[in-house]
């Protein structure tokens, strides 16, 4: 899976949103929220194209860019790579983290509740 630098990801993200964009609307989405140029997009942009996690199509004078990964895809592999790392692979102790310093709320509760009698139903079949 392709590494993305923290940049990278908000264009890539940014693209997420609705595409096939041009770089001037990729450029307007991030610009209500960085105070990036121009140029740093069209940058960054590139670095996503050469790392293949874009891919455009020249219409005319204009790029029109799409990802060529899915966002669930690239956000699945970040997770399990992070709790990889800090927890040895074990989701156990992530989630009991943010329950012991009482940062799960009732709808995060209810979610874990979910996915885990979904998980244990699936295991029956």
């Amino acid at each position: 899976m392709i590494e993305l630098s923290k940049a990278e990801f908000e264009v890539l993200d940014a693209l997420w949103t609705n595409y096939p964009a041009s770089a001037s609307e990729i450029i307007e989405r991030i610009s209500d929220e960085k105070q990036w140029h121009e140029k740093t997009i069209k940058s960054l942009l590139s670095r996503l194209h050469k790392k293949g996690a874009v891919s455009f199509n020249k219409q005319g004078r204009l790029y029109i860019y799409s990802p060529t990964i899915e966002r669930a895809d690239y956000t699945l592999k970040e997770s399990r790579n992070f709790i990889e790392r800090l927890f040895s692979g074990r989701i156990a102790p992530l989630v009991s983290g943010f329950a012991k310093s009482q940062e799960l709320s009732q709808q995060d509760i209810n979610d874990l509740k979910k996915v885990i009698t979904d998980w244990e139903d699936n295991q029956k079949k």
